[in-house]
């Protein structure tokens, strides 16, 4: 599917003094490099100018996506802390918008896809299902597909007009990805993330009986990594460590159909070593 309509980012000036005063930095590579490990060996690939500014935005993202998976009291209000800020309107100045105010003074940041971020997160706070793929595929824009938006504005594009659908994909592809490595540990969470229109054609999410599921889950990743590394080319800089990270989280949709298509209970966990592997290949070859 295609990503909703956006206004196109305003484009300001970068702001003067070095990212490395913004208190919440060494919170934010810690963040990164502990619950992040394949993102954070691609960071490293990134020009040191826009690294801690990846740093400071994956913050926003974790720390709002962990308020709502532990339905802590506060999450929603944080969440509409941050809509607001996108959307323009009164809001409370929290942690997170303080951030992205920051982030707005040195990059074109598009505030329609924070905003539909937070539409992401509020369905998650509601625990929602899915009828349709097309469900699906909405929902992985909007808690995926816009952070790859949000990182492409980072990096710089040298055509927005194919740079930005590409990004989308790209956050989409890995939102599958973790839909399909985590279906044993959402289903003991009491979570679906698969459509049901596909449950019902193809089999339900259980070892032994899901192959066929799988398979086809798979082939909808694979397309949408392909439309999104295909975009690569069109970032102005970080294209290798991009590469590296699509490559490595790829990875694990190649140890999924080792493993059986799911047969096997449990999460794919792809070696470190054959992570780092992939990922020098794909950044050489970016």
């Amino acid at each position: 599917m295609s990503a909703p309509t956006r206004p196109a980012p305003v484009l300001v000036q970068p702001a003067e003094g070095p990212v490395a005063a913004v208190p919440e930095l060494a919170e934010a590579r810690a963040t990164t490099r502990r619950v992040a490990r394949t993102f954070a060996l691609a960071c490293r690939l990134l020009p040191r100018p826009v690294r801690d500014d990846v740093y400071l935005l994956y913050l926003v993202f974790r720390t709002l996506d962990d308020l709502v998976d532990e339905r802590r009291p506060e999450a929603a209000e944080r969440v509409e802390a941050v809509a607001a800020w996108a959307e323009g309107r009164a809001g409370a100045r929290t942690r997170e918008v303080a951030v992205l105010e920051a982030l707005a003074t040195r990059h074109p940041v598009p505030p329609r896809a924070m905003a539909d971020f937070c539409a992401g997160m509020r369905h998650d706070l509601e625990r929602a299902t899915f009828a349709t793929e097309e469900e699906v595929d909405l929902y992985c824009y909007r808690v995926a597909g816009t952070v790859g938006l949000m990182m492409a504005a980072i990096l710089g594009m040298r055509d927005r007009t194919r740079a930005e659908p590409a990004a989308t994909a790209l956050g989409m592809a890995m939102q599958r990805t973790n839909i399909l490595r985590d279906l044993d540990e959402d289903a003991a969470a009491g979570s679906s993330y698969v459509a049901e229109e596909s449950i019902a054609r193809l089999g339900p999410p259980l070892p032994g009986l899901r192959e066929a599921l799988v398979r086809d889950q798979i082939a909808r990743a694979e397309a949408l990594f392909e439309q999104g590394m295909a975009g690569i080319p069109e970032l102005r800089q970080g294209r290798r460590a991009i590469a590296a990270a699509a490559a490595m989280y790829r990875e694990i949709l190649r140890e999924i159909e080792r493993g059986g298509h799911g047969a096997v209970p449990g999460r794919a966990v792809v070696s470190g070593r054959r992570k780092l592997a992939v990922g020098l290949r794909a950044a050489l070859s970016a």
